[in-house]
């Protein structure tokens, strides 16, 4: 009887420590401007669905992602490391281009994953829409069952490519099974818009036809995308998981944009299929620095938005707390009570604090970037100039390529990165480069491991 009753108690303790793991929904879109929401006071786009979702959770102002570009950025959210860690600078392309610029061809499906550390905490684990830690034109990059996934259906990587505008409408019946199952989701949503070419409905289109052509493309390809997010919600209330869900929306990097008399034309993409090119690219970044492919806060400081009924605060907007991409995998891991192994060190640190309500204004931990950047600067991008940036506290410092050329930003007081400040604080500037320094002195010389397309042979 004894026994019975302690294994009941057992059981009971079991299912508690069940409830209190969320399901978890990290939406990721593709180059979405901190100031291309409703909520973020855009004068045209409608975007009722994420504001509802800043409505009901927290709009956290300083969050920034770990590159300027796709796939670096899209490697620190997998495994909770700088993406210079794996040699991965740029986007993945074909491989002769992967090649030249000291890059793998694919994420190693061995790195450590928030995926499988999900998954292996019990946790059904899927993945819809760009993927890009791989590309289409690599024909022998690993399926994304390799990366700890239950589920899946993507673009930009190997194999057959999911229809572009199918992420919601394949989430959906995951997240039924997942409930019948009677187990904690994982989801990783990585919509594609407003990457380039836009697929534009065009009904969507006319509503926004007072516009002219292009913004009505740009405005009516991201209401698009806010309505497949509204059903994603509209399903959470059907299934009654809301409260047991974290939904967290952001943006992979800051938006594209072309030149000011670049004009309107259709482009084709291997992987999503023909639509208007960068002639439509009408996104902006909310007084940020800089846009996509920057280390400005322009091309790295993107929305980043959490509702979580009852354990994020609703209605709130944080504009003080540091967050980055690396921060992703231990805070999530926290929540779903998954214990990292003594092996691994993530770059970034748990945040639970900060979506909880308790956030800091001075972050604890080092942030760092690498990226390849033009000097001296192009006169059509003046702000592309930044190869290396180091955030420490509240200070971040930005380098050029030889790093002969720098400015250091105070972010607590100015977070639009306004005034440099580097002759008056030359003690700071020494501190942070060293720390950059030993930073860099970490990285492989290149990449290892089997993340090498045969086409690399021929």
């Amino acid at each position: 009887m004894k026994f019975l009753s302690l294994l009941f108690l057992l059981i009971l303790g079991h299912a508690a420590q069940s409830a209190e793991r969320p399901n978890i929904v990290f939406i990721f879109a593709d180059d979405w401007g901190w100031g291309d929401l409703g909520c973020h006071d855009h004068p045209y786009l409608e975007t009722p669905n994420i504001d509802r979702l800043a409505k009901e959770g927290t709009d956290f102002y300083r969050f920034t992602v770990a590159s300027g570009v796709c796939s670096p950025s899209r490697t620190a959210v997998m495994t909770g490391h700088f993406p210079a860690r794996y040699n991965i600078d740029g986007h993945f392309a074909w491989v002769p281009s992967n090649q030249k610029r000291n890059m793998p061809d694919w994420l190693d499906p061995k790195a450590p994953l928030l995926s499988r550390f999900l998954k292996n905490a019990g946790y059904a684990t899927a993945h819809y829409g760009k993927w890009h830690l791989a590309n289409d034109m690599i024909p022998d990059a690993p399926f994304l069952s390799a990366y700890g996934y239950d589920d899946y259906g993507a673009f930009n990587c190997s194999g057959p490519q999911m229809y572009v505008h199918d992420d919601v409408k394949s989430a959906i019946p995951f997240i039924e099974r997942s409930k019948a199952q009677g187990k904690p989701f994982f989801i990783n949503l990585w919509i594609h818009e407003p990457h380039t070419p836009f697929h534009v409905n065009p009904k969507l289109q006319e509503r926004f036809a007072q516009l002219g052509e292009q913004d009505a493309i740009y405005a009516a390809t991201l209401f698009h995308a806010d309505l497949r997010i509204g059903q994603l919600l509209d399903a959470l209330d059907r299934l009654k998981l809301t409260k047991d869900t974290l939904v967290v929306f952001s943006s992979d990097n800051g938006p594209a944009r072309g030149a000011p008399d670049a004009p309107l034309t259709l482009g084709y993409d291997s992987a999503t299929g023909l639509g208007y090119g960068i002639g439509a690219a009408k996104g902006i970044t909310g007084g940020r620095r800089a846009f996509k492919g920057a280390l400005l806060e322009g091309g790295i400081g993107v929305p980043f938005i959490a509702r979580w009924p009852g354990k994020v605060p609703a209605g709130k907007v944080d504009e003080t707390s540091i967050l980055s991409a690396v921060d992703l995998l231990p805070t999530f891991c926290e929540l779903a009570g998954v214990q990292l192994p003594a092996t691994y060190h993530p770059d970034g640190l748990s945040q639970v604090k900060a979506l909880t309500g308790q956030g800091e204004s001075i972050r604890s931990k080092p942030l760092f970037w690498r990226i390849g950047a033009s000097w001296p600067p192009r006169d059509s991008k003046p702000d592309h100039w930044v190869a290396y940036a180091v955030v420490d506290r509240q200070w971040k410092l930005c380098l050029n390529r030889d790093r002969d050329f720098f400015e250091l930003f105070d972010l607590t007081k100015d977070p639009l990165e306004s005034k440099d400040l580097s002759k008056s604080n030359p003690k700071v500037v020494k501190r942070l480069s060293d720390l950059l320094d030993d930073w860099l002195s970490s990285l492989p010389g290149k990449p290892s491991g089997r993340v090498f397309s045969n086409l690399r042979n021929q």
